[in-house]
């Protein structure tokens, strides 16, 4: 499975299968789940979604390592580091966690109304932390992550639209006092942008 496909898979579900394009990119994730109804499963999984969710737009897979990555005052290896974007303006730098007990294990950084200072430094308010792991409640054969409302910031140093990015540093704590860590390096290389659906036209688009 590439790259992308394991980041879509990483995140929300509901993200995934809304539209044909997102559903293409979704079929490994539900190819693993085989057998599954789409529906909740677990005690606490919700009865049933509401309200459609704003859909990924924007998916950006940036190569390096995690210097430092402390969830819960434990500390953490991560698999990979991706920025995603959704059409109603939030972003989140999710981490892909290295958890040999746990190969669904991610944790996002999320926030609302970043800002780009100038062409090498942006930086995300962060309002909530998703959490998901194989263990969570599932919708459509994919788990949900949680919710956890947090304050903190997220820091992104390099230039998007060239494709470069030297570094990734998040700090947040949520509202049970849990704190959650990130230090990203990049190697170097380009980030690897992947415009999931066409953003819609008043969205800063920072790759470009």
């Amino acid at each position: 499975m590439t790259i992308w496909r394991r980041f879509l898979c990483w995140l929300r579900p509901e993200l995934l299968l809304s539209t044909g394009a997102l559903f293409a990119l979704a079929a490994p994730c539900a190819a693993q789940t085989a057998g599954t109804r789409p529906a909740a499963e677990g005690p606490d999984a919700p009865k049933r979604i509401e309200h459609r969710q704003p859909l990924i737009d924007i998916l950006a897979h940036m190569s390096g390592k995690c210097t430092t990555l402390k969830i819960a005052g434990r500390s953490y290896a991560c698999k990979a580091v991706a920025y995603a974007h959704n059409e109603a303006g939030r972003v989140s730098f999710a981490v892909a966690i290295e958890d040999p007990a746990d190969d669904g294990h991610v944790v996002s950084f999320s926030g609302e109304k970043g800002k780009r200072f100038d062409d090498n430094s942006y930086e995300l308010p962060i309002d909530r932390m998703l959490l998901n792991s194989r263990h969570r409640p599932k919708v459509h054969g994919l788990p949900v992550p949680a919710e956890e409302a947090s304050t903190g910031i997220c820091r992104q140093f390099g230039n998007f639209a060239a494709r470069r990015v030297s570094s990734v540093t998040c700090t947040a704590t949520d509202s049970r006092g849990e704190s959650y860590e990130l230090q990203f390096v990049s190697d170097g290389s380009p980030i690897g942008v992947r415009r999931v659906r066409q953003s819609a036209a008043s969205i800063d688009d920072p790759f470009k």
